[in-house]
């Protein structure tokens, strides 16, 4: 039997964190504990020597796509999301710093007092330095997901690969959760993702990482120590490439 290799299979990642994650069990807001998970996990990886980016989503305080449907401007709605993905990553800086994870947070709004300002190369700078850097604020504009802000952070800091930890242990043929019957898919192509319409990231996420040939691995967050095996390669989760 051959050992479990100890060189990390990939070297520098993007976590794609959804706003929900980080409620837990609540229907609202930051559940410290689980914050306090999440960042052992990624100290995990980090003391392996992996460079870590993250791009967290705003959904358990504010959802810009909802409130624009109840009658809110869509942009001004979207920029309130934003607002909320810097709450999250300051939340998440902490619980990383509490792990002893050096973290920066940049901001794609300018907000002096609280992150640094959205600049590539200084990103890049932090990662080499292996600190964990948060992105915050998605994109910067509206009518973007945090989907999308994750695969256009991903190219700009040259990740690897994008790792988007959901409540489900990959992508399935039908909603698990409505479809006892339906199939895990292992690997499966963006073709096939757009094609059938997969709820795994949106379709402009998808096409910019196909674009660039940027694999996406999908996989449970709420399983401890799964960050780790899918840095280190092992089969987890399901892997979206071309």
């Amino acid at each position: 039997m051959s050992s479990p290799p100890s060189d990390p299979f990939y070297k520098r990642i993007l976590l794609k964190l959804s706003g929900e994650a980080l409620m837990g069990d609540h229907q609202y807001g930051i559940d410290p504990a689980i914050a306090t998970r999440i960042a052992q996990d990624v100290a995990e990886i980090q003391s392996l020597g992996v460079q870590t980016a993250i791009v967290i989503g705003g959904g358990n305080i504010f959802r810009g796509l909802a409130a624009s449907a109840r009658g809110m401007d869509r942009s001004t709605a979207d920029y309130m999301g934003m607002l909320a993905t810097v709450m999250n990553a300051l939340a998440l800086q902490d619980a990383l710093e509490q792990q002893g994870v050096l973290t920066r947070v940049l901001s794609a709004i300018e907000m002096r007092a609280v992150a640094e300002p959205f600049i590539r190369r200084r990103a890049i700078r932090h990662l080499e330095k292996g600190r964990v850097v948060v992105f915050a604020a998605g994109t910067g504009n509206p009518y973007f997901t945090t989907d999308t802000a994750a695969a256009l952070r991903a190219m700009e800091i040259k990740a690897e690969v994008i790792l988007k930890a959901t409540k489900v242990d990959g992508i399935y043929t039908a909603d698990p959760v409505t479809h006892p019957d339906a199939t895990r898919y292992e690997h499966i192509s963006y073709l096939q993702v757009l094609q059938d319409r997969l709820q795994v990231m949106d379709a402009t996420a998808i096409s910019l990482c196909m674009d660039n040939r940027l694999p996406i691995v999908v996989f449970n967050l709420k399983v401890p120590g799964h960050i780790r095996r899918v840095v280190m390669g092992e089969a987890v989760g399901t892997t979206v490439t071309a």
